[in-house]
């Protein structure tokens, strides 16, 4: 299925691995030019110079923290009006007593899930307005719906931003701008391996053992984690011509573990 967006110029923020990853990858394949950025210089290199390789599309690397006030400018610069926008962050760590989180974390979490996202929307959906097309996507978390005491860092600020989103998008619709979210669950992602890896350690399992016991202990109902170059595709499927219909949502990807009819 032809998505509509070829020529079109995306912005993945967050995209040398992971989910951030499998969206850049995904619109590529629909024949987006694609910038990309990410902090680390080596593995953002490397993975813009295979997804060139393997779609022909145009891949650009941009080396900036993206949550800081100089990465914005330096990633607005080198792509300031981009037709599609993709926001994605490394997860927080998982969180154990509660009370014992502290509010630097608090405020680090806020800052990178919420802030920084509504920055690039501002600064982004200007120009989208003005030619009257464009595409927002906020590549979450499946805690901003279904809260866990597990994720308080991940959950609560992501849930702000889709309340955010929500809002601007009925602002933003007679433009022909959609601004939505996919909220994923538990994915193969370097982000997960950092998160299980020690815990595998810890618990003197293999991270393959840590991960099955992980999925026993919640009862995911798929068996397995997702796979981020799968939730890539939906992400590009929210940015297509053909969803220009749809704006102000969140879709959850998790594997069946969530309890709601809606």
């Amino acid at each position: 299925m032809d998505l509509g967006i070829a020529g079109r110029k995306a912005l993945v923020n967050g995209g040398s691995a992971g989910m951030g990853r499998g969206a850049a990858l995904a619109l590529a394949r629909e024949g987006a030019e694609v910038f990309i950025s990410a902090r680390g210089a080596e593995r953002l290199e490397a993975t813009c110079a295979a997804i060139a390789a393997e779609t022909g599309a145009r891949v650009h690397p941009i080396i900036a923290d993206h949550a800081s006030d100089e990465g914005r400018a330096a990633i607005l610069a080198a792509c300031p009006d981009p037709d599609i926008f993709v926001a994605t962050c490394a997860p927080p760590p998982f969180t154990g007593d509660f009370r014992e989180v502290s509010r630097e974390a608090f405020e680090r979490a806020v800052s990178t899930a919420l802030l920084s996202p509504i920055d690039y929307i501002k600064a982004v959906s200007g120009p989208m307005v003005a030619r009257r097309w464009g595409r927002i996507v906020n590549i979450s978390t499946g805690a901003a719906k279904y809260p866990a005491a597990m994720r308080v860092l991940s959950g609560p600020p992501r849930a702000a931003l889709a309340n955010y989103c929500h809002a601007i998008s009925k602002e933003l619709a007679k433009h022909n701008v959609t601004i939505n979210s996919v909220l994923p669950g538990m994915h193969n992602t370097p982000g997960i391996e950092d998160v299980l890896g020690p815990r595998a350690e810890a618990n003197g399992r293999t991270y393959d053992e840590e991960v099955a016991a992980f999925i026993k202990a919640v009862r995911l109902p798929a068996g397995r984690f997702g796979d981020a170059e799968d939730l890539g595709a939906l992400v590009a499927m929210f940015c297509s011509a053909q969803a220009s219909y749809m704006t102000g949502q969140s879709l959850v990807v998790d594997g069946g573990i969530g309890t709601s009819t809606f």
